[in-house]
């Protein structure tokens, strides 16, 4: 742990202080369920493939040539307000270089990273126009926190792979193999967007600019029109669906989506705020990029694992409830066939696990 605490290193925006983060690792917000299904997404046949080919043919001059051709980058001399933002949240997250941010003509509210070795923010019209000041600062936070978790590299993947299999359909194998890779990538991202809401959190440091972000991108057209608790209250009713088969559409919903439906991302992110882990990071608890340890896909898909059985464990869905039933039913039945295979039945399953403790200790 270093010496310098950073919640007692505060930078002073608009009347009120922020707590900077010096050197912190992205583990420390990144979603379990994130780090898993890249992991999943990379154990694909071919991804890595995939990955060094569409790399190495263009990198990432294409998107930053487009950005500089048909968007405003953003300065001090262009869109100061927005710059001012870019730089508070690349010094709260400690990350440098700081990214460079565009402004794109477009009414649908959006924004993204891209790029591989230079990562790059691009903000529509429609969220610079649709939020406050404060939400937007969650944004481009969010923004932030899709480039120090290195995630601009693979969506930038995901985005050249939609855009070639397009021709590629009369191509049996290609088509479908690459398909494979597009369905397993969006499925991460969509996860990877729970990791960027919580970096965004903590460049704003207010979990209401947060709810408000997330309320006007439901559909609000002014905040102040949305009761949080009854917009909150959706979330938990679309959890509580009365059927299985409800349950099955709900999966459908997702279908080809690369974010989170709106209302139950701001339900997870809230969750996320009122929890210890949130609390522990203000106060300088949390990992730094030099002491990560070396993980392994295999330990980031366990973690994954755990995520989602706490996740089935607290849903009222009953297909998750089915869902969880059925793995404690499994998990359970593999245990005593372990044990009548070792010799051993459930009353002293306790004991024999140590007696094997000791002998892999022994050996």
């Amino acid at each position: 742990m270093s010496e310098s605490r950073p919640g007692n290193d505060v930078q002073a925006v608009e009347g009120r202080s922020l707590v900077r983060f010096p050197e912190i690792s992205p583990r420390a917000y990144e979603h379990p369920a994130d780090r898993g299904a890249l992991a999943t997404a990379r154990a694909l046949p071919g991804f890595d493939a995939i990955l060094k080919a569409i790399s190495g043919a263009v990198g990432e001059r294409s998107e930053r040539l487009l950005a500089l051709a048909s968007s405003v980058r953003v300065s001090e001399r262009q869109h100061p307000r927005l710059d001012r933002l870019r730089r508070e949240c690349a010094e709260v997250l400690d990350l440098d270089p700081v990214p460079d941010l565009f402004v794109q003509r477009d009414p649908r509210p959006n924004a993204y990273t891209i790029g591989m070795d230079q990562p790059f923010i691009v903000l529509t019209t429609g969220l610079v126009e649709l939020l406050d000041e404060e939400a937007l600062r969650f944004a481009v936070g969010h923004e932030m926190g899709h480039a120090l978790s290195g995630h601009a590299l693979y969506y930038t993947v995901l985005r050249r792979l939609v855009q070639m299999v397009t021709g590629l359909s009369w191509m049996p194998v290609g088509y479908w193999g690459m398909r494979a890779v597009i369905a397993a990538l969006t499925d991460w991202y969509r996860r990877a967007e729970l990791s960027a809401d919580r970096a965004g959190l903590l460049c704003v440091q207010d979990p209401g600019a947060a709810l408000r972000a997330h309320v006007m991108m439901a559909g609000a057209s002014q905040a102040d029109e949305v009761d949080t608790a009854a917009f909150l209250q959706q979330a938990a009713e679309y959890d509580a669906v009365e059927s299985v088969w409800d349950s099955v559409l709900k999966l459908g919903h997702l279908d080809g989506l690369v974010h989170p439906l709106p209302v139950v991302r701001a339900a997870d992110l809230q969750r996320w705020a009122a929890g210890e882990q949130y609390r522990a990071i203000l106060t300088g608890e949390y990992p730094r990029r030099g002491e990560d340890p070396t993980s392994t896909w295999k330990q980031d898909v366990k973690d994954a694992a755990r995520s989602y059985k706490e996740a089935l464990s607290t849903s009222a869905d009953p297909l998750a409830k089915v869902l969880n039933e059925v793995g404690d039913t499994l998990a359970g039945a593999a245990s005593k066939v372990w044990q009548r295979f070792n010799g051993r039945d459930g009353r002293d399953g306790a004991d024999g696990g140590q007696r094997d403790g000791d002998a892999d200790r022994k050996e």
